[in-house]
Order: C-alpha cells, then sequence, then structure tokens
C-alpha cells in the first residue's frame, strides 16, 4: 500500500465521524430554530396556530422573520470573521476588532444625516462602502506593523474603530442623532417582523459565494508570495474576500445592528476542530455561529421576560470571555 493510498483512506475514515458531528449540530440548530419560534411575549402554541388566527399572523409576521433574521446575520458575521482572519492570517481579528462595524456605522449615520428619509438601499449601499473603505484601510495599516505579535492587530484594528466611534458619537451629538445610533449599537431582535428583514438574504447569497471561492480565499490567506507563485491574483482576491465581508457587516449592521464577539468566537472554535481549510469548515462555521446567536436571544428573551435584553448584551459578555480564554491560551503556547 502506497502512502498516498494510506492517506486517501485515513481521511475517509476521519470523514464518516465529521459527518456525523456535523449532522448533530445541524439538528441542535434546527432545536434552537423550533424554541425560538415558540419563544417570546406573546404566547404561541402548536394548537393556536390551528384555532387562532391572531396566533398565526403573530407567528408569520413576527417570529419567523425574527428567527430567520437571527440565523442569517449570524452567518454573515460568523463568515465575515472566518474570512477576515484568513487573509490577515491572525486568530484574533474580525468586523468589531478590525473597526468594520464602526466604519459601516459611520456611513449609516452620515445616510440618515444628509437624507433622512433615504430608502433601505441607500442606507445598505453607504454602509457597505464606509465598511469596505475602513476594512481596506486596516489592512493597509497593518502590512505596515513589524510587530509579530498576534494581540497587537486586533488592538491596531480596535483603536482605529474606537476613533471612528468617537467621530461617530461627536456628529451624532451635534445633530441630536445619539437615540438613533444608540439603536444601531445595540443589536436586537425585538423590531424584526415581515417586510424588514428581508434585506439579510443577502448574506445567504455571499455565504454561497465564498463557498464557491473558498479555495481562492484560502490560497491567498497564505501570503502573496504563496498565491502568486500558484498563478492566483492575490489583489483580486483580497478585494473579493474585504467585499464579501463589507457587504457581510454593512447589511447586519442596517438591519439588526452590531453583533460584537461573534466573528471571533465561531472561527476559533471551529477551527479546534477541523483546522484552517475554509471550503471543509464553512458549513462548521454557519450553524455553530447561528446556534450561538440563536441561545443567545433565546437567554435575551427569558431573562427579564416579558420584556428583553439586547442580545449584543449577552454576546458582548460571553465574546469578551471567550477572547480572554484564547488570548490567554494563545499565550502559554507562545
Amino acid at each position: 500500500m502506497t502512502l498516498a493510498t494510506a492517506a486517501r483512506q485515513h481521511a475517509a475514515g476521519a470523514r464518516g465521524p465529521r459527518r456525523g458531528a456535523l449532522a448533530l449540530l445541524g439538528a441542535a440548530t434546527a432545536a434552537l430554530v423550533v424554541v425560538s419560534l415558540f419563544v417570546g411575549g406573546f404566547d404561541i402554541d402548536l394548537a393556536g396556530l390551528a384555532a387562532d388566527p391572531e396566533q398565526l399572523r403573530q407567528f408569520l409576521v413576527s417570529r419567523v422573520p425574527r428567527t430567520l433574521a437571527i440565523v442569517f446575520s449570524a452567518v454573515a458575521m460568523s463568515i465575515s470573521g472566518v474570512v477576515m482572519q484568513l487573509l490577515t492570517q491572525n486568530r484574533f481579528v474580525e468586523p468589531t476588532t478590525a473597526g468594520t462595524t464602526q466604519w459601516a456605522g459611520l456611513g449609516m449615520l452620515l445616510a440618515l444625516l444628509a437624507w433622512p428619509s433615504a430608502p433601505f438601499l441607500v442606507r445598505l449601499v453607504l454602509a457597505t462602502a464606509f465598511a469596505l473603505v475602513g476594512t481596506l484601510a486596516f489592512l493597509a495599516i497593518i502590512q505596515r506593523i513589524r510587530s509579530r505579535d498576534r494581540l497587537m492587530v486586533p488592538l491596531v484594528g480596535i483603536m482605529l474603530g474606537a476613533v471612528v466611534g468617537a467621530v461617530s458619537t461627536f456628529i451624532a451629538i451635534e445633530f441630536d442623532l445619539l437615540q438613533s445610533m444608540g439603536t444601531w449599537r445595540s443589536a436586537g431582535f425585538s423590531g424584526v417582523v415581515r417586510g424588514f428583514y428581508e434585506p439579510l438574504w443577502v448574506a445567504a447569497i455571499v455565504a454561497i459565494a465564498i463557498y464557491v471561492l473558498a479555495d481562492r480565499l484560502t490560497l491567498a490567506g497564505l501570503g502573496r508570495d504563496v498565491a502568486t507563485n500558484a498563478g492566483l491574483d492575490y489583489r483580486v482576491a483580497m478585494l473579493l474576500g474585504t467585499s464579501a465581508v463589507a457587504l457581510c457587516t454593512g447589511v447586519t449592521s442596517v438591519v439588526v445592528g452590531f453583533l460584537p464577539f461573534l466573528g471571533l468566537i465561531v472561527p476559533n472554535l471551529v477551527s479546534m476542530v477541523m483546522g484552517d481549510d475554509l471550503k471543509r469548515s464553512l458549513p462548521w462555521v454557519a450553524l455553530t455561529g447561528a446556534s450561538i446567536l440563536l441561545l443567545c436571544d433565546i437567554l435575551a428573551r427569558a431573562v427579564i421576560a416579558p420584556m428583553e435584553v439586547p442580545v449584543s448584551v449577552i454576546l458582548g459578555v460571553i465574546g469578551s470571555v471567550v477572547f480572554l480564554v484564547i488570548a490567554l491560551r494563545g499565550r502559554r503556547a507562545a
């Protein structure tokens, strides 16, 4: 038996348990979806859906759109995180630690200031454009950093995001828009209804596109020299990756608000099991992100029911703890 044959047999043997684990993760996500559909201030049950028209209306107008919004926004931010980590070769980078979400917020604020009744598409385009500019600026800055410390890169992103956030806050105070900006920063799904969440389908389309381009993005993540030697246009691959991140961040920020640390937690958890192969890990990333955000949203509805805690609060607490654990774990390994 040749080494190549043995390697193929080993890979085939490992594929079975991984598929089983992925199926279990999918079942857990589906269970959380069901729980999300029936938890909330308005009582809904299976018997009532068939007998009570009001329950059916609430279910279709509010619960289903809300649950779909949770899943789509979780997939968007989780995939954005794994793409950013791949392109920057840093485990601590994601839209909220790279300043991307703060740039998207600045774009939304300027759209609201210049055109208060602007259509959703205009706000989405401006938020995405600012997110893209901010991400490219972040990438340009870190390419000039000589320090190889892994924590230096996210610290630069956090500082950049803080500066942009301070500018946004100043503008909001000057023009009495602080309350609107606070709504974007405190992400929540209580206001998501039918006719409002549909732009998040863009995230599903972007996720499919990233899956198709996964091999090229993985190659780009190995560095300019390796990618160029393999025949890949490195600049085009980087632009495609950052554009996908900007679009996901922009649409999620406009519809839902800022979801901190989700793009940091999920890729790191998945990479511990699946490694760095983007195409193989994407289904895991999508399901893990959806499960975590669904669980956080269910807790947000249950903690002080019938009121709700902003899901960003629960996600921020969990994400900050995981961030510290990963950072300390990396320090010990070094």
